[in-house]
């Protein structure tokens, strides 16, 4: 555990921020755009293309600059954390916006820190998060739970929403034990690390896809022009940057930094959903949002 630590602490400071800031920004907007590329195509379709082709395009890469081939240990490793984070995970949020708005998708998303920070607790490190921390982390939440109401965002419970509120926390479970797993496994180089997890998370899902939904292979030539750009947008900036800028934070920074994107992407997905989709946005949100924003400083003031 000491030697974690210290490789925590002497992280670049520079990389280090500009990874938070690409995980704030870059995957706060992935909800709208995963909302236009499944509008009108089938949700898990397009996620397994999105995630296989930005796999294979940063493992090509990964190559091409003289990164090894990693051992087959590093190769199952890189896969179990895929197939948490991405077939599970991203699985399960891409059907989630089938049944709910963009924006509380995200909000819903904003409580992963919980079961980081209480799975780091009782089981995978044993570390009792500061108590500015925890602080933080009841004010986000309480900050999500104004916004989840039917005043902060305009929408009244319905099965659909519920059915996508239990995708949702099946997606956080599965997250919060991909995150705390990353830094414990045998993992190859950062770079083919992140392009292995969405290789092998893309073509799982890929393979559940047509199991379970009305597609082939070519399925993709009957996309909408809006789901083709918004499936290139998501390749480039959700994937090959935000993915692996998580992943390389969630092998070098403490898991209360780490999950502080959970509650700025809200805030993000949020603005965009009112500005380019036309959900709701009420001040009983802002003022949200704002307590959220509160939250975030205090887990990242609270960080070990």
């Amino acid at each position: 555990m000491n030697t974690v630590y210290v490789k925590k602490v002497q992280s670049p400071r520079l990389t280090l921020w500009l990874a938070l800031g690409s995980v704030y920004t870059l995957w706060g907007s992935t909800y709208l755009f995963i909302h236009f590329m499944t509008e009108k195509m089938p949700p898990l379709y397009m996620a397994s293309l999105r995630l296989s082709t930005a796999g294979l395009l940063l493992f090509l890469y990964a190559r091409i600059t003289g990164t090894p081939v990693p051992a087959p240990k590093q190769w199952i490793s890189a896969g179990i954390i895929g197939v948490l984070l991405l077939t599970i995970a991203n699985g399960c949020m891409s059907l989630a916006l089938q049944y709910i708005p963009s924006s509380i998708a995200a909000l819903l998303a904003a409580l992963v820190p919980l079961f980081i920070i209480l799975l780091n607790w009782v089981s995978f490190g044993h570390i009792r998060p500061t108590n500015l921390s925890l602080a933080g982390l009841v004010l986000g939440l309480m900050g999500v739970s104004l916004l989840v109401q039917p005043t902060g965002m305009g929408v009244s419970p319905t099965n659909t929403l519920w059915l996508g509120v239990g995708l949702i926390m099946i997606a956080n479970v599965s997250w919060a034990v991909g995150t705390l797993l990353s830094s414990r496994l045998t993992l190859p180089p950062q770079l083919i690390s992140s392009a292995i997890q969405m290789l092998v998370g893309g073509l799982v899902l890929l393979l559940i896809s047509l199991l379970t939904e009305n597609v082939n292979l070519t399925s993709i030539g009957h996309a909408p022009v809006e789901a083709i750009g918004s499936l290139v947008y998501l390749i480039i900036f959700g994937s090959i940057i935000g993915f692996s800028s998580f992943a390389w934070l969630a092998r070098n920074a403490s898991p209360q930094l780490v999950s502080t994107y959970a509650y700025i992407n809200p805030v993000v997905a949020m603005l965009l959903g009112w500005a380019f989709a036309g959900e709701t946005l009420t001040s009983a949100s802002i003022l949200a949002a704002l307590v959220i924003l509160s939250g975030v400083v205090l887990i990242t003031l609270g960080r070990k």
